[in-house]
């Protein structure tokens, strides 16, 4: 699945861990060119959620579809080419610095002018000096913000961002809000959670609220209806 998408969809999306159902029933729609929050209290399945559309967890049942292809029959390496996710785990080997991880990422996604962009990157999310010591050595901040330049380098078509803020000081978070906008101006298809209802408020075109695992409020086909 190698073209472009123009919006991602699931729907009766269940996961179920052992006796946890972490999803239950879940219709959503994630057009091109807006960011969707996802909201909920802790448990609420959000993580859940943008695990499976980032393919890192498969659903009990249900369907996602990109662009209108179900990712049973057309996923692969050529659909997770396309998205980039900021997780909880930072993804970043810990015995490399940060210029190497992302320069080492630039090439498994084959990035034109890797060495310029590392620069571009680095210069974008202020990755200094300390961008030379091995990632096991920094604060939360820093890492996230590796992480996130490491989530972008490749022009992602499909952006997803649990909890961006975390650790990072009012600068970074300026930062953070001006990349999510310059990727939503480029048409890339955002979710992103967060507890944070002032950056929420600052990027949300569309918001999702779940609650044990379901759609309460926001969900999409309703809006579309109304």
């Amino acid at each position: 699945m190698g073209e472009p998408f123009d919006r991602v969809e699931v729907k009766g999306l269940v996961k179920v861990y052992g006796a946890t159902r972490a999803l239950v029933g879940v219709d959503a729609r994630f057009p091109a060119g807006e960011v969707t929050v996802i909201e909920g209290h802790n448990g609420s399945g959000k993580s859940t959620l943008l695990n499976v559309l980032g393919q890192l967890v498969r659903p009990t049942r249900g369907q996602v579809l990109y662009g209108g292809l179900d990712a049973k029959a057309h996923g692969g390496v050529a659909l997770r080419a396309q998205i980039g996710i900021l997780a909880h785990a930072a993804m970043v080997y810990p015995d490399l610095s940060g210029r190497e991880n992302l320069s080492l990422y630039a090439q498994l996604y084959r990035a034109p002018r890797p060495a310029a962009l590392l620069e571009e990157l680095c210069d974008r999310f202020e990755i200094g000096r300390w961008g030379e010591r091995p990632a096991r050595t920094y604060s939360r901040g820093q890492l996230q913000r590796v992480a996130l330049a490491r989530a972008l380098l490749h022009a992602p078509r499909l952006l997803l961002l649990d909890e961006p803020s975390t650790g990072l000081d009012v600068r970074s978070v300026d930062r953070l809000i001006e990349a999510v906008e310059q990727e939503r101006a480029r048409g890339a298809i955002i979710a992103l959670i967060t507890h944070d209802p002032g950056l929420a408020a600052q990027i949300a075109q569309r918001t999702i609220r779940l609650a044990r695992g379901r759609v309460v409020e926001g969900e999409p086909d309703a809006e579309a209806r109304a």
